[in-house]
């Protein structure tokens, strides 16, 4: 027990050195929250313990050069007068503030018989005043931006404006701006069926892959339309070119095959050579398997249809008429169905002749069908290429 107790305590002292090897190193690297936070957790469980008290210490010292250097850079930031540096300053302070709180729930310290004392400030004020003057000078920033031809800018000056609407809500008309901003920025595409191929399409495949509320797309800056707004000027066209569809036969295969089983049909008196039945040690009949070889004759079919749609989807920027991507896409739907007959004895067939037994001959699909039901492995294929598409601005 004492040599555990020995061991317990080394290896407490081994992670507290080594804690407190890592907050030093923190402190002389300047990365002074990083070292408030190892102090902080450190101190969650017994902080008034004797060993504790060189947390304590580095605690006091973190916050306090952290404090020191943000209000320093504050400082020379006001200096600058570049009202770029608004939303910088605005973040130092919430920062200083955060800081702050996260130590309050630790306290009261002490180091020896002396409370530990910070300089905790109100911050609200100077909060608020930076508020003011990063919204101020961000939603003009944003005013210049969406006034631009580019939609890159006007993208820019979206998430202007949501920032000051994360930080200060309904300022102005930020929010009606921020919708100004969306649809401006928004690519516009105008998507088309290009049947180039020398067959008729099924009129519900067509109305089933243009209709892109089907699709689950999330593309905030993309808005695909199958039917053109005439209030809208395009930015690119998106087109389905069909170029082949393969068709095949209708196939129907017949396989014949033989089978046999040695099986117990019931049972039978056991007799000796001369016809006579046997007895057992207790006078009673011997009763034995009545073993008979049975046949049938399996016949199975097989139905097969495929059809293969070969596609290119084409990007085109209308601003300049110039073809930006092309991607080829196949897509393929398989009509398979397998049945079964018998000729015979049932009994002389395996567990798997008789789930086929069960199944029936099927009509096939026409061609029409067969067409509009590739549609959906196309349509997956569609969508994967449109949500991984990224327009070129």
């Amino acid at each position: 027990m004492k040599a555990k107790l020995l061991y317990t305590i080394f290896i407490l002292l081994i992670v507290s050195c080594s804690g407190k090897k890592q907050i030093e190193k923190a402190l002389h690297s300047g990365n002074y929250d990083f070292a408030i936070e190892d102090a902080l957790r450190k101190l969650e469980n017994n902080k008034n313990k004797e060993r504790k008290q060189d947390f304590v210490v580095m605690l006091k010292n973190a916050f306090e050069k952290a404090v020191e250097r943000d209000l320093n850079t504050i400082k020379h930031l006001r200096k600058d007068g570049n009202p770029e540096h608004y939303k910088n300053i605005y973040e130092i302070y919430l920062k200083l503030n955060a800081r702050q709180e996260k130590i309050k729930p630790i306290l009261p310290l002490q180091i020896g018989n002396k409370p530990l004392r910070l300089d905790f400030k109100d911050y609200s004020h100077v909060i608020a005043q930076s508020r003011k003057e990063v919204s101020a000078y961000m939603y003009e920033t944003g005013l210049s931006l969406i006034d631009s031809n580019n939609k890159r800018d006007i993208k820019e000056a979206y998430a202007t404006f949501q920032y000051i609407d994360r930080i200060n809500p309904k300022y102005k008309d930020v929010r009606n701006l921020m919708q100004e901003a969306h649809n401006l920025g928004s690519d516009y595409v105008i998507v088309t069926i290009e049947n180039q191929t020398d067959q008729i399409i099924p009129k519900r495949l067509e109305d089933d892959l243009l209709n892109f509320d089907t699709y689950g797309l999330n593309q905030f800056w993309t808005v695909y339309h199958a039917i053109p707004d005439k209030r809208i000027d395009y930015d690119y066209a998106m087109a389905l070119q069909l170029k082949r569809i393969n068709i095949s036969p209708e196939r129907f295969n017949e396989k014949q095959m033989l089978r046999e089983k040695q099986i117990v049909d019931g049972w039978k008196y056991q007799k000796d050579s001369k016809g006579n039945v046997m007895k057992d040690s207790l006078g009673n009949d011997i009763k034995i398997d009545n073993v008979i070889h049975v046949k049938a004759r399996f016949f199975e079919y097989h139905q097969f249809k495929s059809t293969q749609v070969l596609a290119d989807v084409v990007y085109v920027d209308l601003k300049n008429n110039q073809t930006l991507d092309v991607f080829p896409i196949s897509s393929e739907f398989v009509f398979e169905n397998f049945f079964a007959t018998v000729k015979g004895d049932e009994r002389a067939l395996n567990t798997q002749d008789r789930e086929l037994l069960r199944n029936r001959r099927l009509p096939f699909p026409s061609n029409a069908d067969m067409v509009y039901d590739t549609g959906e492995d196309l349509k997956l294929r569609l969508k994967q290429i449109i949500n991984s598409y990224k327009m070129r601005n």
